[in-house]
């Protein structure tokens, strides 16, 4: 039987927060264990919380009252350092998107991207990938400021290392890299071994966000 994914949202917009609810209430596989406005309430709570009834994955709003998303990311990767944090935002800033990918954001989706979108992206995230908004993962790649020559890039990753670590940024499963690549899912299996270890990360969220750092994406 395949696991349900509990899902805390923290957002103190309550029509939104109504919207997700009935949107995560229509998937078998996911179920919204808890709702803040607050990311002071919600660390309260979540610290407080047996082990094994704690959310599997976290939906975070940035603008909040009180402590904002970006001020309590960090918190919240501290206090669960296994429940990956998905923004889910209105905002486009670039120093929101970056910002929050560099305080450990599993994944940023805009709050205009269609429902389907977010449910999308909470399974990608819990398979291991990166939940990128269209138009956020197009901004990464394109604009983030150049930091490695291409023959330095290629000294840390393969070509077909670092072509895989982009589908892996755009939210792909290894199962979908397969297909798009035509190769078989154990040599994605394989390549993707090898990028985490060579940057020296557990997972997919974390080896996006050290690309970024050392400016892999960019210099492509």
């Amino acid at each position: 039987m395949t696991q349900t994914i509990r899902i805390t949202l923290v957002e103190d917009n309550h029509d939104y927060r109504d919207i997700i609810t009935l949107t995560l209430g229509a998937e078998s596989d996911i179920e919204l264990i808890n709702q803040f406005g607050t990311s002071e309430a919600a660390l309260r709570e979540l610290k407080a919380m047996p082990a094994g009834t704690t959310p599997h994955l976290i939906l975070l709003d940035l603008r909040l009252p009180g402590m904002s998303g970006l001020e309590a990311l960090p918190h919240f990767r501290e206090a669960l350092p296994d429940t990956p944090v998905i923004v889910l935002t209105q905002s486009d800033n670039e120093a929101d998107v970056l910002a929050a990918i560099s305080r450990g954001a599993a994944g940023y989706l805009l709050k205009s991207s269609t429902l389907e979108k977010l449910t999308e992206g909470v399974r990608t995230v819990m398979t291991g990938g990166a939940a990128l908004d269209v138009s956020i993962a197009g901004f990464i790649l394109k604009t983030l400021q150049k930091k490695l020559t291409p023959q330095e890039i290629n000294t840390i990753l393969t070509p077909r290392e670092l072509e895989i670590l982009t589908l892996l940024s755009e939210g792909l499963v290894k199962k979908e890299i397969a297909l798009g690549l035509n190769i078989s899912f154990a040599t994605v299996d394989t390549h993707i071994r090898h990028i985490y270890e060579k940057l020296d990360v557990q997972n997919a969220p974390s080896a996006v966000r050290k690309a970024f750092n050392l400016g892999l994406f960019s210099a492509r």
